[in-house]
């Protein structure tokens, strides 16, 4: 998201009780906010959830509701919320340590 960059560190810092609720949930795997280093005001936010119960059990809690009004309180915010669902995960290095984009460990024959 694109906020205010005089308020973008204070954001973080005051969602910190916050964040660490969200990180204590059942189902969150990862819960970070970071300040961009080249683009002054954005903060990348990503999360990871074990299941869509897990993450639809986060959007009832107060940590959810409370961190929407203080983000509000930065002014005007620009986002973009985009989630996705991961089927296969594998390593970036293969045996050797070459990096690979293909996934090479990906049986393809049952993924056909």
């Amino acid at each position: 998201m694109d906020i205010d960059p005089a308020h973008a560190e204070r954001i973080i810092l005051e969602a910190r009780p916050l964040i660490e609720a969200s990180q204590a949930e059942p189902g969150c795997l990862a819960y970070s906010w970071a300040l961009d280093p080249l683009v002054p005001g954005r903060v990348h936010v990503f999360e990871k959830w074990t299941d869509e119960a897990a993450l639809a059990a986060h959007f009832e809690l107060p940590n959810y509701t409370e961190m929407r009004t203080q983000l509000r309180s930065a002014g005007p915010i620009t986002s973009s919320s985009r989630k996705y669902r991961v089927d296969h995960d594998e390593p970036v290095y293969d045996e050797t340590g070459t990096p690979r984009a293909d996934f090479f460990t990906l049986d393809t024959a049952s993924a056909a």
